[in-house]
């Protein structure tokens, strides 16, 4: 897999949802374009069929064809919603680990950074889409982890943007690949063929718009299923719109104190990267380290 430079051709793809309008996705070709590469839209962009973006025989052939492409230097989803997992098991994986490059999406998307990292050993990113994200404009902070995680040195550490305080919810150390993304598709791949290994591992979890019991829920099942005390560390990042429900004062604090803290693992929250903005890039598939309340890339991805 190469780094992205100036000059390189973006795919855009959309694998779940569809864009709510025209204007979105000519503003994310716009923004992607003013850094410097060149836009081909997949297939998909711009369908509607139903809550998807095209059928899923569309979907599919997009992300295949963008893979094959040797066009294309990398690839950004268009947003998440919902989709990824119905095209799993549709995917020609081997041919996409014998063409590795850069992937990026979050939210849905990591039903698919799960399979690419686990199946076909391959690191994805964990970042800014073209319509949720780009069509907005970058604010400074995203923009500046995009590059350095995808144009330049990815190794590191990944500083939280200024007024954002990273929190030491359980005190340690540990190093391991990094893995994981949206809790609610983490915990939808359990019992699949491309169910999340998280053994020696550190876990990375988001969410966006669930109540508390609902992350409890999620939680537990990760916990019944194994998943947290096989990982050696578990960073959660950002947790939008996840306040207590009306009839109830249990918040999402809460609830990390009575599930994962008890696990005694390293334990780290609000690292921003996740359904918010600012947003940090984040490489999955890699090797990391938490330390000192610290989240360190420690290898490339990149072979050049």
């Amino acid at each position: 897999m190469k780094r992205l430079k100036i000059g390189d051709t973006i795919g855009i793809v959309a694998p779940a949802s569809p864009a709510k309008t025209k204007t979105e996705i000519k503003r994310a070709i716009f923004e992607i374009e003013k850094l410097g590469f060149k836009v081909k839209l997949g297939e998909s962009v711009g369908k509607t069929f139903g809550y998807l973006s095209g059928e899923d025989n569309i979907r599919v052939r997009d992300i295949n064809n963008m893979f094959k492409d040797k066009d294309v230097d990398g690839i950004i989803c268009l947003r998440g919603g919902y989709g990824c997992p119905r095209i799993l098991d549709s995917l020609d994986l081997e041919m996409i680990k014998e063409n590795r490059k850069p992937f990026v999406g979050y939210s849905d998307i990591t039903a698919l950074h799960i399979t690419f990292n686990r199946l076909c050993n391959m690191a994805t990113f964990h970042g800014p889409m073209a319509v949720s994200d780009f069509s907005k404009g970058l604010d400074d902070y995203t923009l500046k982890y995009f590059k350095k995680i995808l144009m330049e040195n990815p190794v590191g550490e990944i500083e939280n943007p200024q007024g954002e305080q990273l929190q030491i919810l359980c005190q340690g150390e540990c190093q391991g690949e990094i893995v994981g993304g949206n809790l609610a598709l983490i915990v939808a791949s359990l019992g699949t063929p491309y169910e999340i290994d998280t053994k020696d591992k550190i876990l990375f979890i988001e969410e966006v718009g669930e109540k508390p019991y609902s992350i409890d829920r999620m939680l537990t099942q990760l916990k019944l299923a194994g998943k947290l005390d096989q990982s050696r560390g578990i960073v959660l990042g950002d947790f939008e719109d996840c306040g207590p429900s009306k009839n109830s004062k249990v918040t999402i604090n809460d609830v990390f104190a009575q599930i994962l803290t008890p696990i005694g693992k390293p334990l780290y929250y609000n690292f921003q990267s996740g359904h918010c903005s600012p947003l940090a890039t984040l490489p999955l598939g890699v090797k990391a380290q938490m330390k000192d309340g610290k989240v360190n890339i420690l290898e490339s991805p990149f072979e050049d």
